[in-house]
């Protein structure tokens, strides 16, 4: 999936807006410290205007960027290259904006071991970097993840539906749930892009229809769906997969592995990152199209709760317009929040619709 700008369709993204998005990015997120070693990797399908911004508001916050560029891998989850390997696992602040992300790698988890402070915001352009971070109200979307969190946390059983035939459930059991893209606070933490919270229920409780109708990567043959892929799921693993042409890419993609992990469901998450408004084909974009339901499958990682495990890859999809029901009460109604407490914070931070 090759990244296109949308910067010269798009002129009201001027370069003081992306600057604005990559010293919140530096600053506010990733909390980057005078003297900090920060290394800021891409691969040959990044674009390179985000990455300079950044270095440029590295060195402003008085740290020392360091930046590394090689070629794109074909996959996501593979192992860099070694000298790549060897610059991250160095550093105190590592920025990914690599396409084919190293994240979930044994790379990745050494890095981690070392205490490195992580952000993965893979594929990133300048008009992404300036819808999720730079014009957003990232205290307000916080605020709105955090409420989300407590009724996820105050719920056992999960239902989410669809008018594309999603119609999945699964039970917390007091599984933890993740404010996704709070700052970069302790040693080793992993921070992804605001505007998702992510957990994963009990396994064996997730049971039903996933059907993908937004974005879908890995492969790099699909990104953005242009007809729905389903999957039926039992015991939280995907056991059939059908659909038109994007299902049977997805299908020979998934089996070519040969790896039962593969199948699994990896994370729940909801995205409500009020700048994105409908899939772009930038993965980590779409997973927080606002209101949206997006599904991991494959390696699953340990801060995710309960029993991680390692998968040959990693692929993420997302619904659209779903509805979601915590203990039979509904939070989301074919993708508008209507939760009182929920409808509140959308008014407050200015979400659209609200």
């Amino acid at each position: 999936m090759e990244v296109v700008s949308r910067v010269e369709s798009r002129p009201e993204y001027l370069s003081w807006e992306a600057a604005v998005g990559a010293r919140k990015l530096v600053e506010q997120i990733m909390l980057v410290k005078p003297g900090e070693q920060v290394i800021i990797t891409g691969d040959t399908s990044t674009d390179r205007r985000v990455v300079e911004l950044t270095a440029q508001a590295v060195a402003a916050a008085g740290a020392v960027p360091t930046v590394v560029w090689y070629e794109t891998r074909p996959s996501s989850a593979m192992e860099p290259p070694s000298p790549v390997a060897g610059a991250v696992a160095a550093a105190d602040v590592w920025i990914e904006f690599s396409l084919a992300y190293i994240m979930h790698s044994d790379a990745f988890r050494a890095a981690i071991a070392n205490g490195v402070r992580y952000t993965n915001v893979t594929g990133m352009d300048v008009p992404m970097l300036v819808d999720t971070i730079g014009r957003p109200d990232f205290e307000g979307v916080m605020r709105l993840g955090r409420a989300l969190v407590r009724l996820l946390e105050n719920a056992d059983e999960v239902r989410i539906t669809a008018a594309n035939g999603t119609d999945l459930v699964g039970r917390n059991q007091g599984r933890p749930i993740n404010l996704r893209g709070k700052p970069a606070e302790k040693p080793g933490e992993t921070v992804m892009l605001s505007g998702q919270i992510s957990w994963n229920p009990v396994e064996e409780t997730q049971n039903g229809v996933l059907v993908f109708d937004g974005a879908l990567w890995p492969p790099a043959d699909i990104g953005l769906l242009r007809s729905p892929v389903r999957c039926a799921v039992a015991n939280g693993v995907v056991t059939e997969i059908s659909g038109d042409r994007d299902a049977d890419v997805f299908r020979a993609w998934m089996e070519s592995f040969d790896d039962p992990n593969m199948f699994r469901l990896a994370h729940w998450s909801l995205g409500f990152n009020p700048g994105v408004l409908q899939p772009t084909g930038r993965i980590v974009e779409d997973e927080r199209v606002f209101g949206c339901v997006e599904i991991g499958i494959g390696t699953k990682g340990a801060w995710i709760g309960g029993e991680p495990w390692v998968a040959a890859a990693h692929t993420d999809g997302s619904v659209l317009g779903p509805s979601i029901h915590l203990d039979g009460e509904p939070i989301e109604e074919h993708g508008r929040y209507v939760h009182p407490e929920l409808v509140e914070i959308c008014r407050e931070i200015g979400a659209p619709g609200y």
